[in-house]
């Protein structure tokens, strides 16, 4: 059949190339399939049915590993900032968190989780929507970049230019929760329909190892430091330099285990009581999923300690930066009323 139209013109430009260079197209094309393929799927969500928050419309999306992502563009659009893709639209949000970071000159607690933002943002997800590479963020992101915002605004810290992204999401955090906008999320993909009654299972399982993982020093030494410091504690331990009080295991089971994934904390416990010995729980975690879950985790929180000046301060900055499974930040009601009338 004698080609017509546009496929002359493309058969033209092939032969018009050296063997090289199609080679090289070839190879190019193989590559991006391949990646293409490697890419988590969507399997609940849609354009047509975004995530509406007031005025805000951001695509939202459930890919095939669970997550919840919220496109980048949308993401943009709804902080009200203009919209771009790719490798221009994640700089745009992490030079904006990068900048109000710097900003925060006498809040390092701000300064410190606005760091963390903009760190997530360099590295947005990619997954395969519809045969096509798209890029977006876990939904949480979006309340993490309105806390910032408006941490920037209280501290009169925002351009005349940004003024209006305060506004937005100031709007943004009263349609939402933290934990709130999975559900909501869920709602507008219709993904609520479908969840499995055993997804808790799936993230256990994903965490916890079946068997007892050889020891690995896993806490950083400046983990303990800081917990002594606060609680004005010698530190290293004089004497004995394993030796720590009963209530740092406390403390860590609150601030780690409690907030890595739901019901974590009681499966390890569990696995622990039925071994001979009992072990650090971490050994229970897995190499693949548990342990840098747990790593990452610990880095955070280690910067959270650094920052406070009281264990006071310690377990307020936790609450925020890392909510406790199944916990939702209470929202001042009396406060949104007023300004409404």
């Amino acid at each position: 059949m004698e080609a017509k139209g546009k496929a002359v013109g493309a058969a033209a430009r092939a032969a018009s190339l050296s063997p090289e260079r199609r080679k090289e197209i070839a190879t190019r094309a193989a590559a991006a399939k391949k990646e293409l393929a490697s890419l988590p799927k969507v399997t609940h969500g849609s354009t047509d049915h975004p995530l509406t928050i007031g005025d805000a419309q951001i695509p939202c999306y459930v890919l095939e590993n669970g997550i919840r992502v919220l496109s980048q563009r949308g993401l943009q659009a709804g902080i009200g900032m203009s919209t771009g893709g790719g490798t221009g639209g994640e700089q745009r949000l992490a030079a904006f968190a990068l900048s109000l970071a710097e900003k925060f000159k006498e809040n390092n607690t701000l300064s410190a989780r606005s760091v963390a933002l903009a760190e997530r943002l360099k590295d947005p997800i990619k997954f395969n929507l519809g045969g096509k590479i798209a890029y977006g963020y876990e939904a949480t992101v979006l309340a993490d970049l309105c806390d910032v915002v408006l941490g920037a605004r209280a501290e009169g810290l925002l351009m005349k230019q940004q003024e209006h992204i305060g506004a937005q999401a100031e709007l943004l955090v009263r349609g939402f929760a933290r934990v709130g906008i999975i559900a909501l999320v869920d709602e507008a993909t219709g993904y609520q329909k479908d969840r499995e009654r055993d997804a808790l299972a799936k993230i256990l399982e994903a965490f916890v190892a079946k068997e007892l993982q050889p020891y690995v020093k896993t806490f950083p030494p400046d983990y303990y430091e800081h917990l002594f410091r606060l609680y004005k504690l010698p530190f290293p331990p004089e004497g004995n330099k394993s030796w720590r009080p009963s209530f740092i295991g406390k403390i860590t089971n609150e601030v780690v285990y409690s907030r890595l994934a739901p019901e974590l904390l009681p499966e390890l416990k569990r696995l622990a009581s039925r071994a001979e010995r009992k072990a650090h729980l971490h050994r229970w975690l897995t190499q693949d999923i548990g342990h840098p879950k747990l790593r990452e985790h610990l880095s955070s929180i280690v910067s959270i300690l650094k920052l406070s000046k009281t264990s006071k301060d310690f377990f307020a900055n936790v609450d925020i930066v890392h909510p406790r499974y199944g916990s939702t930040l209470p929202l001042n009601f009396e406060d949104a009323e007023k300004e409404d009338n």
